[in-house]
């Protein structure tokens, strides 16, 4: 039997996760789910490309056309600091309580959930989504950041959809990771992190199998773990995850590239030739 023996570590919210394989566990040790690992991790004494995944627009909804799977790939090394300057974005809206604010798009934007009372003027909201993509994605590109997507125009599948873009990304991640091992010798592994609140929660089903089944093209190979769900509200990560679906999804939906046009050169890349951003449209 596989045991995760979780460590707190003192100097930054996150934990530390050795795997170790027992006939018996110890007495006492609870089973932990992917649920309860945290944002931060290594897996036993590999450091880790923590990919966070999030939705945007609506599979059901025929009033949209696109379906957005979208996310950030970060060195695991950088969380800490990212999240720091996220968090002092957050520190506008509530200098007193800054964790009960979250960093979402769609919220942000149209003042839903309280955002019209934490900010009655809209531009200090847009500035927020602004400086978040700037400080958390585009001044890390490619140094520890880098962006995978796939949009999904919805008439160009009968179904799918949602299966057909975890595919295309978790594919992508895994490629990106083994041109590291073949470029660099860095056996780094991957996993990837998703708001367990998602919507689409056909991912998860999809999710558990992935890593063990594979996909179109093959057997994914460099990942630590199967993909893991938390909540959005302690991880700054999985929001910053939801500006970058919901800035996609606004450029291919309504040709809005306010917020686009900050992290439109931050796709995974490589020899010129741009990987981590798949069309199907």
């Amino acid at each position: 039997m596989r045991w995760l023996i979780i460590k707190r570590l003192p100097s930054r919210d996150a934990l530390t996760i050795y795997a170790v394989r027992r006939t018996i566990g110890p007495p006492g040790l609870p089973t932990l789910t992917g649920c309860h690992l945290a944002a931060c991790c290594r897996f036993r004494t590999h450091i880790v490309h923590l990919l966070y995944l999030d939705d945007s627009g609506s599979i059901d909804d025929p009033n949209q056309k696109y379906f957005v799977l979208a996310g950030v790939a970060v060195f695991e090394r950088k969380t800490h600091w990212i999240e720091t300057q996220l968090h002092e974005i957050a520190k506008r809206f509530d200098q007193l309580n800054p964790h009960s604010v979250e960093l979402h798009g769609s919220p942000i934007r149209a003042g839903r959930e309280g955002w019209k009372q934490r900010s009655p003027n809209l531009q200090p909201r847009l500035d927020a989504i602004k400086d978040a993509l700037k400080l958390g994605v585009a001044n890390n590109h490619p140094n520890g950041v880098r962006l995978f997507a796939a949009v999904i125009k919805k008439e160009s599948m009968t179904d799918g959809h949602v299966e057909h873009a975890f595919e295309q990304i978790s594919t992508r991640f895994d490629k990106f990771l083994m041109r590291r091992y073949q470029k660099y010798s860095d056996p780094q592994r991957g996993i990837i992190l998703f708001d367990k609140s998602s919507t689409e929660r056909r991912i998860q089903a999809l999710a558990r199998d992935f890593k063990y089944e594979g996909h179109t093209w093959g057997k994914t190979r460099n990942y630590a773990e199967v993909p893991v769900f938390l909540d959005s509200k302690s991880s700054r990560l999985i929001q910053l995850a939801d500006l970058v679906a919901f800035s996609t999804f606004r450029f291919y939906e309504y040709g809005d590239s306010t917020f686009y046009s900050i992290i439109s050169r931050c796709f995974d890349s490589e020899g010129g030739t741009e990987h981590g951003l798949y069309l199907k449209v």
